[in-house]
């Protein structure tokens, strides 16, 4: 499954903002795999953070191979030595052991949050513990699909901003402007902000990675 958004949404941005316009239009329609299951996908968080897409994946796939199926239960009957032994730290392993024994005990409620508000289900998810604003936020555009995610704390955000403006540093205020700009869209501008971070548009360049380096010289 892929993040959902079309014309009406491409259309929206592109009146908004001409540079942005510009860029869709080199770039095209973005396909961005997303994951409808909120207990995995916070896990998937989890196990993913500070380390490689490629260990990521490797631990994953062994989670998978261990449990069957990653669900409440699964992982709350698991001991957490059992999850350590798979690749990730032991914190991780009590992260996520405490996410799914509160699941279970009916302490945290995962259908609540997927009928909150944007703003307070960022809240409910980054009071887990191994869960901040970031995570949550991208857990809300990858598998809530929610409509108008831009991470203030996401750097390639970030960066994309500084490479398609040319500024030399997003402050919160220039970010604010964007923000206001691009909702109730800004899920799909990130598509776009990401996509030029990584390099999709040849000969953007990052005006705030050029000011660091003229200081080193």
């Amino acid at each position: 499954m892929y993040f959902q958004y079309g014309e009406k949404e491409l259309t929206y941005l592109k009146q908004k903002d001409k540079r942005l316009a510009a860029v869709i239009e080199q770039i095209g329609f973005i396909k961005r795999e997303t994951d409808d299951d909120l207990f995995a996908s916070v896990v998937h968080h989890i196990v993913g953070q500070q380390i490689s897409s490629k260990a990521q994946a490797t631990v994953w796939a062994r989670l998978q191979n261990y449990l069957g199926i990653i669900e409440p239960q699964t992982v709350n009957a698991a001991p957490a030595e059992a999850l350590q032994a798979l690749g990730m730290s032991m914190r991780k392993a009590l992260y996520i052991k405490d996410f799914a024994a509160r699941v279970v005990d009916g302490s945290f409620d995962l259908e609540a949050v997927k009928h909150m508000e944007d703003q307070e289900a960022i809240a409910a998810l980054s009071s887990l513990k191994g869960i901040g604003v970031w995570t949550a936020e991208m857990i809300l555009l990858f598998c809530l699909q929610r409509r108008d995610i831009l991470s203030f704390d996401d750097l390639a955000i970030q960066r994309g901003l500084r490479m398609l403006y040319h500024h030399r540093k997003i402050t919160k205020e220039l970010f604010a402007r964007y923000r206001r700009r691009y909702s109730p869209y800004g899920s799909v501008a990130s598509l776009y902000l990401w996509a030029i971070a990584g390099g999709a548009v040849e000969g953007m360049k990052d005006y705030g990675a050029q000011k660091k380096i003229n200081k080193k010289q």
